[in-house]
C-alpha cells in the first residue's frame, strides 16, 4: 500500500471495514476489531493514524511489531493475517493490517467474540455466538446430508428422478449418465453415497404416502383469503410431498387463483388479460423457499397466501450466513441452507443462477410496472410479499363493465395524473363518440370507480 492509498483511505473515514488506531499502544482494543472484522466482511484497521490529525504516523521497531503479532495471535482461532508497514517521513511509518473475511467464525479475542456495528466494535451476545457456530457447522454437518434412516429407492419416485437427470442434460448442467439405474442417477446428483440416501433425495423424491406420516414438514400451505387479512377466506388447503410435486401444485394454485388484470395497448381493439402479479416471479419465490427453508423444523412448511392486495410466499426457519431481507435486492453471494436441494433445483433449470432469484424476481415485477416485492422476516420466518397498485381487474369488479369502460378505467389507473374527456378519447385511439365516452364516466362515477373534479370542458378525470 502506497501513502496516496492510505491518505485516501483516511479521507473516507472510520467505516464498519475501517478503523484508525493513533499507536500500537492500544493493539489490545484493536485486536478487539480485528476479531469482530474477522467475523465480518474483514478490511483494515490502521495504526499511526489519528481521527483528529490524520496521518501522523509512529516510530516502529522490531519490539513494536512483535507485541502487535503477539496480541493478534490471541485471537481464536488463527486465521492469517497480512501486516505490512508504510513509511510516512523520517523514522515514522503506518502500520496496515489487511483482513479478508475469516474462514471460521465465530473468532473470539480472549474468551470473547466481537462484532462490527458501523464504525463501532461491540461484544457479541450469546445467542449471535451461537449461531455464527451453529452456521460453521452447518457446511460439514446439516439436517439435508445426513443419511435418511430406513429409507429406500422404493420409497422414491422414480419417474420424477429420471425426468430431473434428463431436464439437467437438456439445458445442459449435467453430463449425460452412463446408466439408467436410479441409485447411479443418484449419485451423479451427489444425493447418495454408499448405498445409502441422503435426506435431501427423500425432500426432492419422496413419495407422499411415506413422507406425510413421516416427515410432516414437507408440506405446502395455500389459501386465497377475502379482504386484507385471514378473517374470511375462499381457498384453504394443504399438500404433502416432495419439493418437485409442491412446486407443481402451488403453480396450479396461482393460476387458478391469482386476480386478472386488463389492459388496452393502443392500436389494439382486443382487451390483454393476465395476471396481476408475473407467474415467473411467484415460481421464483417459491424456489427460493423450497431450496433455503429449514427442513430440521418438523412443524415447518412453505405457505401461498393471496389477499385483494397482495401475495405473500412464506418458509420456516429465518436468514442466515448474516444475510438480511434489505441485501437480499443487492447482489450477495449464493449461501443457500441446503446446498443439496439448491443444486437439484438450479440443474433442473428451476433455479436459473446463482444469488440472483431475489434479483430475477424484483426484475420481473418492476418490468410488470409493480412495486418492488418485499422481504420480511419475522418469528424465525421469512416471508416474499408481492404488491399490487391500487388498480381495479375485471374479477376485482365482479363483471358488469363494457371493453370500454374497462379501458378507461385501465387508462386512468396507469396515468400518473388526472385526464380531460379529450386525451381519454385520444388514448382510446377513438376521433368520434364523445357522447358514449361521456356516459361510460358517468358509469365509473356512479359505481364509485371514478370521480372528476372541475365542470363541462374543464373537468378531469382519476380513478377513484
Amino acid at each position: 500500500m502506497t501513502l496516496d492509498q492510505i491518505e485516501a483511505l483516511v479521507a473516507t473515514g472510520e467505516s464498519e471495514m475501517l478503523e484508525f488506531k493513533a499507536t500500537t499502544g492500544a493493539r489490545r482494543e484493536a485486536a478487539k476489531t480485528i476479531c469482530a472484522m474477522l467475523n465480518n466482511k474483514g478490511g483494515h484497521v490502521l495504526f499511526g493514524i489519528s481521527p483528529s490529525d490524520g496521518v501522523m504516523g509512529q516510530n516502529v521497531s522490531e519490539r513494536t511489531m512483535e507485541e502487535l503479532s503477539a496480541e493478534i495471535q490471541r485471537i481464536e482461532p488463527s486465521s492469517p493475517v497480512e501486516i505490512e508497514t508504510v513509511r510516512i517521513s523520517g523514522d515514522r511509518q503506518v502500520i496496515v493490517v489487511h483482513l479478508e473475511p475469516g474462514l471460521l467464525p465465530p473468532y473470539r479475542y480472549k474468551g470473547f467474540s466481537y462484532r462490527r456495528v458501523g464504525n463501532t466494535t461491540r461484544r457479541m451476545s450469546g445467542d449471535e455466538y451461537n449461531r455464527m457456530l451453529f452456521e460453521r457447522m452447518h457446511a460439514e454437518q446439516r439436517w439435508e446430508n445426513q443419511f435418511a434412516r430406513g429409507w429406500s429407492l422404493d420409497d422414491l419416485d422414480l419417474a420424477e428422478i429420471r425426468n430431473t437427470v434428463a431436464e439437467a442434460v437438456r439445458v445442459g448442467r449435467l453430463n449425460a449418465p452412463g446408466s439408467e439405474k436410479p441409485e447411479e442417477l443418484l449419485r451423479g446428483l451427489g444425493l447418495m453415497s454408499g448405498g445409502e440416501l441422503y435426506r435431501a433425495a427423500i425432500v426432492l423424491f419422496g413419495k407422499t404416502e411415506r413422507l406425510d406420516p413421516e416427515m410432516p414438514q414437507c408440506m405446502l400451505r395455500v389459501a386465497r383469503f377475502r379482504g386484507l387479512d385471514r378473517s374470511d377466506f375462499i381457498d384453504n388447503r394443504q399438500f404433502h410431498g416432495n419439493a418437485f410435486s409442491l412446486l407443481a401444485n402451488a403453480e396450479r394454485f396461482f393460476r387458478e387463483t391469482l386476480p386478472i388484470s386488463s389492459r388496452f395497448v393502443s392500436g389494439r381493439i382486443q382487451r390483454i388479460d393476465e395476471p396481476v402479479y408475473p407467474p415467473l416471479a411467484i415460481r421464483e419465490a417459491l424456489a427460493n423457499a423450497l431450496c433455503h427453508r429449514d427442513y430440521a423444523i418438523v412443524g415447518g412448511s412453505i405457505g401461498l397466501a393471496v389477499y385483494d392486495d397482495r401475495l405473500e410466499v412464506t418458509s420456516t426457519g429465518p436468514l442466515h450466513f448474516g444475510l438480511a431481507p434489505r441485501d437480499l435486492f443487492d447482489s450477495h453471494e449464493s449461501k443457500p441452507w441446503n446446498p443439496l436441494i439448491a443444486r437439484t433445483f438450479y440443474r433442473r433449470g428451476i433455479i436459473e443462477e446463482w444469488g440472483r432469484g431475489t434479483l430475477t424476481m424484483r426484475d420481473l415485477v418492476v418490468t410488470a410496472g409493480l412495486p418492488k416485492p418485499e422481504i420480511e422476516e419475522r418469528n424465525d420466518c421469512v416471508t416474499v410479499r408481492f404488491r399490487r397498485f391500487n388498480h381495479q381487474t375485471e374479477r376485482d369488479l365482479g363483471g358488469g363493465l363494457t371493453e370500454q369502460q374497462l379501458a378507461i378505467l385501465t387508462l386512468l389507473h396507469r396515468s400518473d395524473r388526472s385526464l380531460a374527456l379529450g386525451e381519454i378519447r385520444t388514448l382510446l385511439g377513438q376521433t368520434e363518440n364523445k357522447r358514449r365516452v361521456r356516459e361510460d364516466l358517468a358509469t365509473l362515477k356512479i359505481k364509485g370507480l371514478a370521480e372528476s373534479t372541475g365542470h363541462g370542458r374543464g373537468a378531469r378525470w382519476k380513478p377513484r
